[in-house]
């Protein structure tokens, strides 16, 4: 039987672009792919409900951090998210879609660089996404979490993936050679720290 999995586009406004291209991404894969709008909301909370806790997978894209879980809210998407992964459901996702789903993160949603505690808090702790790629987020996801404004978490490289059970990490891959997945943490005498954990890199033949 095919593995069932919508699309949440709420980040980024139910984009009619970032909806196409999911669902042709996955088109010829064996799985049944959807897209869950919001800002034009189709089901009532009854069909809402049955169709978010039959699903295999939750993929949730990327846009405001800030918005996302807000929207959500509004909707009470929340709470039956978190009833899913109570029930075995896959939560996941990039940038904003990835931050949603720890307490906290680090985003540009306000403009400048700059902390939010907005997230459904699976798993504990907090993200950073673009560790590498964007100028400032290391400093200021690090700064964020010396000081408190964040709890300890962790910052993914582009191209990195994280899974997380029951709340753990049980595996990291990546599709860029030398990208990371870090552990950053505060630290009494420098501020924060960073660990960086080995990653599986991913080939066309896996």
């Amino acid at each position: 039987m095919p593995a069932t999995g919508p699309l949440f586009d709420t980040a980024s406004g139910d984009a009619p672009g970032c909806s196409e291209q999911f669902l042709a991404a996955f088109h010829s894969r064996s799985c049944e792919p959807s897209v869950l709008p919001l800002f034009r909301r189709e089901l009532d909370d009854t069909a809402l409900r049955t169709f978010l806790l039959s699903q295999d997978v939750v993929y949730a894209g990327g846009g405001s951090t800030a918005n996302l879980p807000a929207v959500w809210r509004a909707h009470g998407v929340d709470r039956l998210l978190s009833e899913a992964y109570d029930r075995g459901t896959l939560l996941c996702g990039i940038s904003a879609g990835a931050n949603c789903w720890a307490e906290g993160s680090q985003t540009d949603s306000f403009g400048p660089l700059t902390f939010l505690l907005d997230g459904l808090g699976l798993p504990a702790g907090s993200v950073c996404p673009h560790y590498d790629s964007e100028p400032g987020r290391r400093t200021s996801y690090q700064a964020a979490v010396a000081t408190g404004a964040l709890p300890a978490g962790w910052a993914l490289d582009d191209g990195v993936g994280a899974l997380f059970t029951d709340g753990l990490l049980t595996q990291t891959v990546t599709r860029t050679p030398r990208a990371h997945l870090y552990r950053v943490g505060p630290d009494a005498e420098c501020g924060a720290t960073e660990r960086a954990l080995p990653c599986l890199l991913l080939t066309d033949a896996q």
